[in-house]
């Protein structure tokens, strides 16, 4: 999967959650500019796992932007990919 398409699904979900398009951009942090709380962030863990096959732990006391959040997912799907060979 690109980058592009990464991010565009990543969009898709935080726009599922009502985030307006306008916000989501690379640098944005998680919760300092998407004001996403505790709740929300399980429910992207969720949409990840559910749409990309993919575990990922976001309930971290640190704050992530969108752009590191598409790196993360990659790394985890090329971990998968190398997983199952």
């Amino acid at each position: 999967m690109n980058n592009l398409k990464t991010m565009n699904t990543i969009k898709t979900i935080f726009s599922d959650l009502g985030i307006p398009n306008n916000l989501l951009h690379k640098d944005n942090f998680l919760r300092k500019d998407l004001q996403l709380d505790s709740t929300e962030t399980v429910e992207v863990a969720l949409a990840l796992k559910r749409q990309l096959g993919i575990n990922m732990k976001l309930e971290t006391s640190y704050d992530i932007t969108l752009g590191q959040l598409c790196e993360l997912v990659e790394t985890s799907m090329l971990e998968n990919i190398k997983n199952s060979s």
